[in-house]
């Protein structure tokens, strides 16, 4: 077993907009999508989470209380191998999990969505937009970690982690917050089928990125190198001071619900 090089961390539980039990999207793989959606009306708001993590963490509910409060559509889903969702985690890949994204938008909105994805969220927002982009207002990343598997987790393997992976087909990582959790063969041979950080990303949206200064987990420079393989007119990136990659104080959650806002207006 090995230091962790990757984990997004548990996000803190805050107070749930509901305790009713999530409802249950079919894909066409046959894996059943727990989700909560909120229903409004105009631009909705579609939130993408992080490699581990669930539907109930804080920035999540945050932003459902949030289109509540402001009549906007709202959805939080678990993927596959996530949360309330079906399937092992361990046998899920990036692939996987962008496809059940892609299910979610496509089967329950009609409209421009904004994405919110966190973390690896982040790197599924960024396929979405080469796969639907007229599907999408924009993109809000936060401490967004495209192409993760390859940049962060295998480029940090040391030589006998690498052959164990390729012998086993698995290894397990350190994990600081929780149980070791295994990084699969599969996980970084799909992720290097969906990689977007190798050529100019064209992005015809809006797009707004948020990075702690005292992330310790995605550093600042893969958002400042994602700035650079962004062909867009409208993109920006805010750093804050001391937040980490959590990005979930009072102040960092303002930020999020405020860009939400911004974006929306543009539109009118």
């Amino acid at each position: 077993m090995t230091k962790i090089f990757f984990c997004d961390k548990p996000e803190d539980k805050i107070n749930k907009a509901s305790t009713m039990k999530p409802e249950i999207l079919i894909t066409g793989q046959g894996r059943k999508i727990a989700y909560h959606q909120t229903k409004g009306k105009g631009t909705g708001i579609v939130f993408l989470g992080g490699f581990s993590s669930d539907m109930e963490g804080s920035k999540a509910i945050r932003l459902e209380n949030w289109a509540k409060e402001n009549g906007r559509p709202f959805i939080r889903f678990d993927y596959s191998g996530h949360g309330q969702s079906s399937e092992k985690f361990i046998d899920g890949s990036i692939g996987d999990w962008a496809e059940d994204a892609f299910e979610i938008i496509s089967h329950l909105t009609s409209e421009p969505q904004i994405l919110v994805g966190s973390s690896m969220g982040g790197w599924i927002a960024f396929l979405m937009a080469k796969r639907i982009p007229n599907h999408i207002l924009g993109i809000i990343g936060i401490a967004a970690a495209p192409d993760f598997t390859e940049d962060i987790i295998w480029n940090k393997m040391d030589d006998m982690m690498r052959a164990t992976l390729t012998r086993s087909n698995v290894v397990y990582i350190q994990n600081d917050y929780g149980e070791p959790y295994p990084i699969t063969k599969k996980l970084i041979d799909d992720g290097r089928n969906n990689l977007v950080m190798r050529d100019l990303l064209e992005i015809p949206f809006p797009v707004r990125l948020f990075h702690g200064s005292a992330d310790q987990d995605v550093k600042i420079d893969v958002s400042l190198d994602l700035i650079d393989h962004i062909n867009g007119s409208d993109v920006e990136l805010t750093v804050v001071k001391n937040a980490d990659h959590r990005f979930s104080s009072e102040k960092c959650l303002e930020l999020i619900c405020n860009s939400i806002s911004s974006i929306i207006s543009q539109k009118i």
